[in-house]
């Protein structure tokens, strides 16, 4: 026997969801018909989380040596105890604000508006 976990999908939805959704997409569709620039207009974000330590790749830990000589040895780095949150919001052309969370903070529905407010604000200077 295996435990699994039910996920979200969209044939539990109702008719009445499933006909908004095709609804909706439709009329998107009409409206980027009508305008191909309507999309440059969306703006979008995402949260992710930075460590406080800078990785080497591969090619860059590479050393030159001889064919007679040990092959190098590295020790696998681990992440860092340190972390904070980078949220971003970015358009077609790149990103638009960005901020780190303060540490301890919570990034509840509250915070969120807070930092749409300062969204709007850096927006709109442009």
């Amino acid at each position: 026997m295996k435990c699994v976990s039910a996920k979200f999908v969209p044939n539990l939805l109702t008719e009445d969801q499933k006909n908004n959704r095709l609804n909706v997409c439709y009329d998107l569709r009409e409206q980027v018909g009508n305008n191909p620039q309507i999309l440059s207009k969306v703006v979008t974000g995402d949260e992710t989380w930075c460590y406080g330590y800078d990785p080497e790749t591969k090619q860059a830990s590479s050393q030159w040596k001889t064919p007679n000589s040990p092959k190098p040895k590295k020790a696998r780095q681990v992440r860092s105890n340190f972390k904070i949150m980078l949220i971003s919001f970015f358009d077609a052309n790149g990103i638009v604000h960005m901020e780190f969370v303060p540490p301890g903070q919570t990034v509840n529905q509250q915070f969120y508006l807070e930092v749409l407010k300062r969204l709007r604000d850096s927006v709109w200077k442009k």
